[in-house]
């Protein structure tokens, strides 16, 4: 049974920068990976994020568009079986994965 996805308001943001062909690319591959979006240590489709570089992103995942230079980083709330697209960017060497932390701490913060 497929998972079910949602984007952060930033997130929906980011998938104007693209145009129609690239969004497809995108939408394909989250479908493709929410029909499984566990880590692939856990059996599923997902490239588990760890703590590097003083950013813990334990708990995502991403989705590599390796020809196109995307990275889509999402979190897993397993209690709703819900996939929350965080980040849809250019890999641009790790920048993505900063601004996936920083969306990620400025959502929790709001809702404590």
């Amino acid at each position: 049974m497929s998972w079910n996805s949602d984007f952060y308001d930033e997130a929906k943001i980011d998938l104007k920068r693209f145009n129609n062909a690239q969004k497809d690319q995108i939408y394909k591959a989250i479908r493709k990976v929410a029909a499984n979006p566990l880590p692939q240590n856990e059996g599923g489709f997902g490239k588990p994020l760890g703590n590097k570089n003083n950013r813990n992103l334990t708990g995502c995942c991403k989705i590599v568009l390796k020809k196109m230079g995307i990275r889509v980083v999402y979190e897993l709330v397993r209690k709703g079986k819900l996939m929350e697209i965080v980040v849809v960017a250019a890999r641009a060497d790790d920048e993505v994965y900063d601004i996936a932390y920083k969306r990620i701490l400025a959502r929790h913060e709001r809702q404590n």
